[in-house]
């Protein structure tokens, strides 16, 4: 599957979706202030190789927020939250961001998906270098990824 960001002016990005079978589906990405929400579901799930929200979309449902799964893409939702929430608040230890990604999982009521410390610092290398090329891309300009 390929994924297209392309880095707009206004409040939203953009995603195009290029599934295996050639379907296309285009989705507005809120703009952050760092790299694109997706992009970041891009990193964990491209290094942990579990299923999350890209992998339910390269199955075939939409992507919006209505994309659901089990408790398995449930607690890969609440790890990218925790690496979203570092990459806005600052680098934390990884035992530190477990901790806090394994409450997030407790508070809403789901297993964990067991993350190590080397899984955290390939992650946050992955999350480093799509930073780079995320700041690199112009306006109007885009970053496509292979998922």
């Amino acid at each position: 599957m390929d994924l297209t960001f392309v880095k707009r002016s206004g409040k939203f990005d953009e995603l195009t979706i290029r599934r295996a079978d050639a379907t296309t589906e285009t989705i507005s990405c809120p703009k952050q202030g760092i790299i694109p929400h997706d992009m970041i579901h891009y990193a964990v799930e491209s290094v942990l190789a579990h299923r999350g929200f890209l992998s339910l979309v390269a199955q075939g449902q939409t992507a919006d927020y209505a994309t659901s799964g089990g408790a398995h893409e449930e607690a890969i939702e609440r790890l990218v939250e925790t690496f979203q929430a570092e990459m806005w608040g600052g680098r934390v230890p990884a035992a530190d961001l477990i901790a806090t990604y394994e409450h997030a999982c407790g508070a809403r009521g789901h297993a964990i998906v067991a993350v190590a410390a080397n899984d955290i610092a390939a992650i946050r290398d992955r999350l480093d270098e799509l930073g780079r090329q995320w700041a690199g891309v112009p306006t109007n300009g885009t970053l496509t990824l292979r998922l």
